[in-house]
């Protein structure tokens, strides 16, 4: 993390096990991934990203969570294939079921979740990112894909799932069985990435999706809302359409109750601007 972002969340806190740093500040956590020198993931790693997830799920002072890679290639190039060599055919089983608990937490916790993709982001770095809500990418820093084929095996960290859902079998199954690798503009027509931004350097991109991920905190946004909304279309969409709906209304029974909902409601009547607080 570099001084300019120390200071608009303060200062990192490394996780751990090492393979993480945590900081907060303004409503935003930034969880970074951190094992050089390209981010591979292990299980170290995995239990990092885990107690990460639930430290800032639990802190009412952070509305948005943006994750993100060390340094300038690399978002995270997937798994660390040195250490599946060495395990067992057990190990391995364990390792991909705690990274399927651990991307379910993430894409379960009613907060908006956003991946800066700085760098590469292929193999089980986008599995991670496909567990993110939205994907803002830097233009021209990397590729991105799901190469397992390549090496005999799938993309055994919820990528064959997540991928097909955002965009389409027919397209996720050309990808995978291709292990291409695309640059961030064709991700962005594909659906993949939400958004292609230029920037000079990985610190200046690394800012502005912090700043991006301000816009949706209080007091400008509702933060409540905006979990809720994550947790309504990502539950939501996996289930029939009478029981989403249900979900919907206890969802939104929950904030009408709530203190943002009162203001919202009121600054509208009123006609002025809300100032939401989270609650």
């Amino acid at each position: 993390m570099t001084a300019t972002t120390s200071a608009a969340l303060g200062a990192p806190e490394t996780m751990p096990q090492g393979k993480a740093t945590y900081a907060a500040g303004g409503g935003v956590a930034l969880i970074t991934l951190t094992n050089p020198p390209a981010n591979g993931y292990s299980h170290a790693m995995m239990r990092d990203l885990d107690e990460a997830v639930l430290r800032a799920r639990f802190d009412d002072a952070v509305h948005v969570i943006v994750l993100a890679g060390a340094g300038e290639k690399f978002f995270c190039a997937g798994a660390d294939i040195a250490m599946l060599d060495a395990v067992t055919p057990t190990f391995k089983y364990q390792f991909c079921l705690h990274a399927n608990e651990t991307l379910l937490r993430l894409e379960h916790t009613p907060k908006l979740v956003i991946a800066a993709l700085g760098g590469h982001c292929v193999g089980g770095g986008l599995e991670i990112a496909l567990a993110c809500d939205l994907r803002v990418a830097r233009r021209g820093s990397g590729k991105t894909g799901l190469p397992e084929v390549a090496l005999g095996v799938l993309p055994g960290t919820g990528g064959t799932q997540r991928l097909a859902r955002i965009v389409g079998k027919s397209r996720a199954i050309e990808l995978m069985a291709s292990g291409r690798l695309i640059a961030y503009e064709e991700a962005l027509t594909l659906g993949l990435v939400d958004e292609v931004r230029d920037a000079a350097d990985d610190a200046t991109f690394l800012l502005g999706v912090i700043d991006y991920a301000k816009s949706f905190c209080a007091p400008g946004k509702a933060p409540l809302a905006v979990g809720l909304i994550k947790r309504a279309v990502q539950t939501g969409s996996e289930i029939p359409l009478e029981q989403g709906l249900a979900l919907e209304r206890e969802l939104q029974a929950r904030l009408f109750s709530s203190n943002d909902a009162k203001e919202g409601i009121q600054a509208f009547v009123q006609k002025r601007a809300a100032k939401f607080e989270g609650r």
